[in-house]
């Protein structure tokens, strides 16, 4: 699959969620059930990966996390 082809079907799903949801509800609404969508359209899809900090040469699991 071509990254053209992946971002389709990301934006697809996200337009999706967005015109059944409407806007105004918390953020982890939207992320449940984009993950949700983008599961069931056959792609692979984590939640909550943390994304650690490298400060020199020492790696800190104290950064940041990604939702999907």
């Amino acid at each position: 699959m071509t990254e053209n082809e992946i971002s389709k079907i990301i934006l697809d799903c996200a337009f999706k969620v967005h015109s059944a949801l409407g806007p105004g509800l918390l953020e982890s609404a939207y992320k449940e059930c984009l993950f949700y969508e983008l599961t069931k359209s056959g792609l692979r899809v984590e939640k909550e990966k943390t994304l650690p900090l490298i400060y020199e040469e020492v790696k800190l699991d104290c950064g940041d996390r990604i939702d999907l």
